[in-house]
């Protein structure tokens, strides 16, 4: 997902407006300045729409194909920054615990190397967990997770006729994707503390924990819990209004 980091945009923006009104009221003292007006407008606005974006929910969109068939390219998703604990912005400095992370969860998180991105992926290991997987079947602690045919992928996108399997953890399913024409990537290791690990729904053409390029996510990596669709438009093309307001479980 997109590289650029909003919220310190935002907080530049801000700390500017802030400037201009603090070299108005101190050494020029000119109220009906356009630009001190503009500040003075703005400076409320932008600081609701930081706190928001900071604190309650955060809007992405999805570039890819790893999280088929849940998400799909041009989704538009909204994302609970509050489940997992309160963070200051631009520093992702915890400080308020007000939940953690549970199996299953979709959850926006940061890269851990190269250019920094968002990535969106499910959380399948905690920290401590034992994660094995083996030609797409996984194990966790040494049971393995439970794995039903659940149909073909009826879909676009070059996936057509994909096998769709139920994954279960717990009482919790989702449904996951079997990429034809492409290799199942296995792993095994144990999750360091105050680490997660992620994968793909889209196992077979997800780059994700199972690779050094993601790996295990620190928690303070993690951004939030995306929850619902609020729009597709994958361009060109036109926007699919059936997928607005869809659950992401």
């Amino acid at each position: 997902m997109t590289s650029l980091d909003y919220s310190a945009i935002l907080v530049a923006i801000l700390a500017l407006c802030g400037v201009i009104l603090l070299v108005d009221r101190f050494v020029l003292r000119r109220p009906e300045n356009p630009l001190v007006s503009f500040a003075r407008t703005a400076l409320p606005v932008l600081l609701i729409v930081l706190l928001f974006r900071s604190f309650l929910f955060e809007p992405f969109r999805i570039p890819s194909a790893s999280m088929m068939p849940l998400l799909e390219e041009g989704d538009f998703i909204l994302v609970n920054k509050f489940n997992y604990g309160l963070r200051l912005p631009v520093l992702n400095t915890k400080i308020l615990a007000t939940g953690s992370p549970r199996r299953g969860d979709v959850i926006v998180f940061h890269s851990t190397s190269g250019p920094p991105i968002n990535l969106i992926k499910r959380l399948v290991g905690l920290p401590g967990d034992h994660i094995i997987v083996r030609d797409n079947h996984l194990s966790i602690n040494g049971a393995a997770v439970a794995l039903a045919p659940d149909g073909e992928y009826p879909g676009g996108f070059g996936f057509t006729g994909a096998p769709l399997e139920k994954e279960t953890f717990g009482s919790s399913a989702h449904v996951i994707m079997l990429a034809r024409n492409r290799y199942p990537s296995d792993f095994d290791g144990v999750v360091p503390p105050n680490h997660y690990f992620f994968m793909g729904d889209n196992r077979n053409d997800s780059e994700d924990s199972r690779f050094a390029e993601v790996g295990f996510v620190p928690e303070d990596h993690l951004v939030g819990h995306a929850i619902r669709i609020w729009m597709n438009w994958r361009i060109p093309g036109w926007p699919r209004l059936g997928r607005i307001g869809t659950p992401i479980r």
